[in-house]
């Protein structure tokens, strides 16, 4: 009997419709090490004063791996490099590693007994950041895999543009990945909103999540990852490359269109980015588009063992502003807890923390963290003399949105909003906006709360469809409720990147739509190629389906032929 001829294509769920072609890159897994594994030396058993020496040099060897690549790397990801660099270089760290070894400890059980004492210490101290913690850990990892002889674990150096390989990302993987290097992204595990997607989405590049198998793709490899298709291909021929270069092509021709986003009938849409820190909004300067519709601020509160300073804040808000000239700028309060802990403030753990102490209910549990933050926004506004519009997340009452807008107001910040997440926030959007000047909806919540499935489960992936009827019903009612009031709604969950949904979300009444920088040239295509009763007409037909896939179908049989054409749709 004949052997199954390995596989030339993986599928998964692609985000986005972008292709890249190039070189497969491993992240590679923590090895699963036991404690007391033995540690040979050229395959034989060492003595301690042998394991003592091979651990020191491994400590030696990491950190100056380390600072190496830091020299090599982006900013972003210099300052994690050399932060590790500097624990594996610690001398009280390895003298008591050293220490144990001597006393009869197995080598990896004598690591983890010290990195898990200095991670405690580093915990529970206000003079260190809770990141700290993590490149602990890193060492670890590294210092283990170096005297066993195994690869390094997490992400190589990047010294080319390549394909990124994964079972699945964690948020230090994504620190260290550097995106002039980083064509496309693909893990098995994750879903469209997982930290892989958004983190694809932010650098735009494609990205396919739940590709079973395909971590066992050889390390250097050529493939092309197509996100329309949801696939993986292994070794393209010149046909499907050539694919690829047309729609890159396509698209640059695209770029040259820096007209506002509208309908062909002149119906203004502003089409809006969404960015994490300073360096998102400092890429946008030459860019044509119309603002910041989502400044998501919790990057400045992750991985501490204390919130930011005032001036930290402010300093890092006024960057934004400045970067973005006169554009305006919507920034969203901290919203952490469930996948984004806040690790400064002490949360007891909950089985379901997206239904706990998340977004706006962790400052109204702690108000310093708002007022500090509001007090900040405050100071940036005088200091940068623009307008700033401030919302909050995760609001659900009407009450809860007057008590935002009161300490908004207080500090006289131009304009209060909140974001729609939840189904009790989109059914109650008409009072909710009797208290504040605007909303936005953030469709990967609400689709994640209106269907009762984790966001974070890939396996949820088709409930979490932002096409899904239900979800598409209620961005409906809180677009509605903002016509009735005369007041702007914007959509900024990344279902506003895909130009079909942009014709089905002005089609409910949306105003604005905020997404992924390189994702509105597309959106601004599809605009302008459709009146507004056009739009109304194909969100219509969306609505009237009853699975989200037949809804995208209808859709699509309504877009106007050019369109289909030219991006593929």
């Amino acid at each position: 009997m004949e052997a199954s001829p390995a596989p030339r294509a993986w599928h998964g769920v692609g985000v986005g419709r972008a292709g890249a072609v190039g070189p497969v890159v491993h992240v590679r897994a923590v090895p699963n090490i036991p404690a007391d594994t033995p540690v040979l030396i050229d395959g034989l058993s060492a003595g301690r004063w042998a394991i003592r020496n091979l651990v020191s040099e491994a400590f030696t060897t990491v950190s100056t791996r380390l600072r190496q690549r830091a020299v090599r790397s982006d900013a972003r990801v210099r300052g994690v490099l050399e932060s590790t660099a500097a624990l594996a270089d610690d001398r009280a760290l390895r003298s008591e590693v050293l220490s144990r070894i001597s006393a009869g400890d197995p080598p990896i059980a004598a690591i983890d007994a010290v990195i898990e004492g200095f991670a405690s210490y580093l915990a529970v101290s206000d003079q260190y950041p809770a990141a700290r913690v993590a490149d602990l850990t890193a060492v670890r990892h590294r210092v283990v895999a170096e005297i066993l002889g195994l690869p390094q674990p997490g992400v190589p150096e990047l010294v080319e543009p390549c394909v990124v390989v994964a079972h699945e990302l964690s948020t230090t993987d994504i620190a260290a990945l550097n995106p002039e290097h980083v064509l496309a992204i693909v893990t098995e595990l994750g879903s469209p909103t997982s930290h892989a997607a958004i983190v694809a989405g932010q650098f735009e590049v494609p990205c396919v999540v739940q590709a079973t198998g395909v971590t066992a793709l050889p390390e250097g490899v050529v493939v092309a990852v197509d996100a329309s298709t949801g696939t993986v291909t292994l070794d393209p021929t010149q046909s499907e490359r050539e694919v690829f270069e047309a729609r890159r092509a396509a698209a640059l021709r695209l770029d040259d269109d820096t007209r506002p986003g509208a309908t062909s009938d002149g119906e203004p849409v502003a089409l809006e980015a969404n960015v994490a820190i300073a360096l998102d909004a400092q890429r946008l300067v030459h860019s044509a588009v119309e603002g910041v519709g989502l400044y998501r601020t919790e990057s400045l509160f992750l991985d501490r063992a204390a919130p930011p300073s005032i001036a930290e804040q402010q300093q890092a808000y006024s960057a934004v502003v400045r970067a973005m000239a006169g554009r305006p700028v919507t920034i969203r309060t901290v919203d952490g807890g469930a996948d984004k802990p806040l690790a400064f403030l002490d949360q007891d753990e909950s089985d379901n923390p997206a239904l706990g102490l998340r977004g706006f209910r962790i400052t109204q549990t702690n108000p310093e963290v708002l007022d500090q933050q509001l007090r900040a926004l405050a100071a940036t506004q005088i200091e940068t003399g623009h307008p700033l519009r401030v919302m909050a997340p995760m609001i659900a009452t009407p009450l809860e949105a007057r008590e935002f807008a009161a300490r908004v107001r207080g500090l006289g910040l131009a304009q209060v909003g909140v974001m729609v997440e939840v189904p009790s926030a989109a059914l109650r959007a008409g009072q909710i906006l009797d208290e504040v000047d605007f909303i936005s909806i953030g469709t990967n919540d609400l689709a994640q709360y209106a269907m009762a499935a984790d966001r974070m489960l890939g396996e949820f992936a088709d409930l979490l469809n932002p096409w899904q009827p239900a979800v598409l019903d209620l961005v409906a009612m809180a677009a509605r409720a903002g016509k009735e009031r005369g007041k702007p709604v914007g959509v900024c969950g990344e279902s506003a990147a895909d130009p079909v949904m942009a014709l089905v979300l002005v089609g409910l009444g949306v105003n604005s739509l905020s997404m992924t920088s390189g994702a509105i040239p597309a959106v601004r295509f599809a605009l302008r190629h459709h009146s507004k009763r056009n739009t109304r007409e194909i969100a219509q037909a969306a609505m009237a389906q009853r699975g989200p896939h037949d809804a995208k179908r209808a859709a699509v049989d309504l877009v106007a032929p050019e369109v289909r054409q030219a991006l593929g749709v």
